[in-house]
């Protein structure tokens, strides 16, 4: 395979890939992770496709001169110390591309049957899965009763009959809703409940659960913006988003928080709503739960279940337990630990998770209550709601109204053949397209103050390994199920499936593949953290940076925490998403270790699932993009029902209460009555 890439770049992947792979036991060839890369790529096209290609080629001339001629071991030594041990942020950014490499290696498929269990049969003797010791979820045997099988839960999905082409779309509709996930699915709903005629329009395709596979490389690339590594202009974080029918709900963790609950909040964190009220961007407080709860209804949230997270879920908790037991810190002890609430099954039903692992490639079975399993479906079947994937929302046109308003009249939108067509909205719009597109979506659309003051919730991965035959495979479950919350930031478990944490894996050459055979003996979890109003959406791209004398001293503080969690719960070593790759043992000063270790935010992998902010909520036009009824200022018929209207950091999973948000929006009476 030669495209996406010229020859001179497929050179010098292979040299890298090579490289990388110095002194560890390679299962296939260096040619083929190449050509795993070629297939990532080619799906996610556009310009982060671009983007690589220029990276590749900057890559190759810092590692000049005539790298792909030299022997393997100078190679090593090359990358060793010009990206590996590099000081230089655009060196640091270039050592990103380890991970690609890594992950198009882990996430090897064979065949080409199209299916999800089709593409497991084919795949049985995978033999990169079989060197870390991994089985697909066809072949697991479960011998735990009552555990559930991993069989399909039918009835649930979107009828294609409800999925328009360009053929079928009409000229005009009552109410045009730009995004299909959590906030535009449930201010869908609630529209077109009130009578509306509703058109649904998503950027990315169309995929039915049973077209999910367990094929990473492939889902990723179909169902995650820009292919799931989507950054930041300094490249410094990874943000991941859904691009597909049903948006992030579809590929996320199912964790469901609300904002400052009782029992599940620790006591000293901050007040979110009260935070708002106080900037001039107050809800109704009874309004806004009362809001949770329907949505809590609707998609069956409940705790998650132990049995789903039996091996990773237990090892937070009980280190944490054992850590907080010695500690005399008073904001430790009032911490609160505890499962997640989920919107899997529902938990506790026939129809539950049953925690194949695979949640952040889409569930292939059905099990997952995301919108386009409720909101959705609903929304076209029961009130002639229809849904247009693969296109693309460019900008709202404008007529004159009154009282020197201005209101809706139709969005132009990008087809997916490329030509540009004229829907006519008669009664309004909704923009729910997240963060980084609603913004750019107002902004082409003539709306002052986009994209200001930008929140994420920052994570950050610390693997640990476990004495052998002690605790069990994590891979063999839900991949989060437990966090605690320590006040100004949370930690939660996590485990991800081989591709996906091959590329989380901190470590080089042969120090990587040894930590990827021991995958049956590692345990994970991350640092979750609040970082308040610090970006802004520029040129389509989200620009943000930590404040180094607020934001920097927590993100070492937690990374320190949860690697004594680990070691209270038994960890012989850990591993800190770090980009020098060491390893953190008991006898170490673990806070020294941090402090030398992160100095600046591109020391470590950060990324984040939950941008937010950007079209806040304000009384005040001149504070806000949007009003307290989340209606554009300025207009008569614009709503934004996301989480870019969040006036201020949520510091939890954002799932929820951008449902919660959407449903406060347009729940509870007509929104253009």
């Amino acid at each position: 395979m030669t495209a996406p890439f010229n020859f001179g770049q497929l050179r010098f992947l292979k040299a890298l890939t090579e490289a990388l792979f110095h002194g560890a036991p390679m299962a296939i060839s260096a040619d083929q992770v190449v050509a795993n890369v070629c297939s990532l790529f080619a799906k996610v096209g556009g310009t982060k496709l671009k983007e690589i290609r220029l990276s590749l080629d900057a890559t190759e001339l810092v590692l000049a001169p005539v790298f792909v001629d030299l022997g393997v071991a100078a190679r090593v030594e090359r990358v060793r110390n010009r990206l590996k041990r590099s000081e230089i942020d655009l060196f640091q950014d270039m050592a990103r591309l380890r991970g690609i490499i890594y992950a198009c290696y882990y996430g090897h498929w064979e065949g080409g049957e199209r299916g999800r269990d089709a593409g497991q049969d084919a795949n049985a003797a995978n033999p990169v899965l079989a060197q870390i010791g991994f089985t697909l979820p066809k072949f697991r045997v479960r011998t735990d009763p009552p555990d559930l099988c991993i069989t399909d839960v039918a009835g649930r999905e979107i009828d294609a009959a409800h999925v328009l082409t360009p053929a079928t779309l009409a000229d005009e509709y009552d109410v045009v809703v730009v995004g299909s996930g959590a906030g535009g699915a449930v201010a869908a709903f609630n529209v077109a409940a009130q009578g509306y005629k509703v058109l649904i329009v998503e950027a990315g395709p169309f995929y039915p659960s049973h077209a999910i596979t367990h094929h990473e490389l492939d889902m990723i690339a179909e169902l995650y913006k820009h292919g799931a590594v989507q950054t930041t202009t300094n490249r410094d974080f990874v943000i991941f988003q859904g691009r597909c029918v049903g948006g992030s709900s579809t590929i996320n963790n199912g964790i469901c928080l609300r904002v400052n609950e009782p029992g599940r909040t620790h006591p000293d964190a901050a007040d979110v709503l009260a935070k708002w009220a106080s900037i001039g961007a107050p809800v109704d407080p009874a309004a806004f739960h009362a809001s949770y709860d329907a949505v809590r209804d609707k998609l069956g949230i409940k705790r998650a279940e132990p049995r789903s997270g039996r091996n990773n879920g237990p090892h937070l908790i009980e280190g944490w337990r054992a850590y907080a037991t010695g500690s005399t810190n008073p904001r430790e002890q009032r911490a609160v630990t505890d499962w997640f609430d989920k919107n899997f099954g529902p938990p506790g039903t026939p129809q539950a998770c049953a925690y194949c692992g695979y949640c952040n490639s889409g569930c292939a079975y059905g099990r997952r209550m995301g919108v386009a399993q409720t909101y959705l479906p609903e929304a076209c079947r029961d009130h002639g709601a229809r849904i247009l994937p693969g296109t693309k929302a460019e900008r709202i046109l404008w007529r004159a109204a009154p009282g020197g308003r201005q209101a809706a009249e139709a969005v132009r939108l990008a087809m997916p053949d490329g030509s540009k067509r004229l829907v006519r909205a008669r009664v309004g719009v909704v923009v729910a397209g997240g963060t980084i597109a609603s913004s750019k979506l107002l902004h082409r659309s003539d709306i002052g103050g986009t994209g200001y003051q930008v929140s994420l919730n920052v994570a950050s991965p610390v693997v640990a390994l476990m004495p052998e035959g002690v605790g069990g495979d994590a891979w063999d479950e839900d991949q989060m199920t437990s966090y605690v919350d320590c006040g100004d930031y949370l930690l939660e478990s996590h485990f991800q499936p081989p591709m996906a944490m091959a590329s989380l894996m901190p470590g080089w050459f042969g120090d990587h593949a040894a930590r990827m055979r021991n995958f049956g003996r590692v345990h994970s979890a991350g640092i979750l953290f609040p970082a308040d109003r610090r970006g802004r959406v520029k040129d389509g791209k989200l620009a943000f940076r930590l404040d180094a004398e607020v934001d920097m001293p927590v993100l070492r503080r937690a990374m320190a925490t949860l690697t004594r969690v680990h070691f209270a719960a038994g960890a012989t070593e850990c591993y800190p998403a770090v980009m020098s790759g060491r390893k953190v043992t008991p006898d170490m000063d673990v806070d020294d270790f941090f402090a030398r270790e992160i100095r600046e935010q591109d020391d470590v992998t950060l990324s984040s699932s939950h941008p937010h902010g950007g079209n806040a909520i304000h009384e005040n036009p001149a504070y806000g993009v949007v009003g307290l009824d989340c209606r554009v200022h300025g207009t008569t018929n614009v709503l934004v029902t996301d989480a870019s209207v969040f006036p201020s950091c949520i510091r939890v999973n954002a799932q929820w209460t951008t449902m919660a948000m959407a449903q406060y929006a347009t729940g509870r009476g007509d929104p253009f009555g």
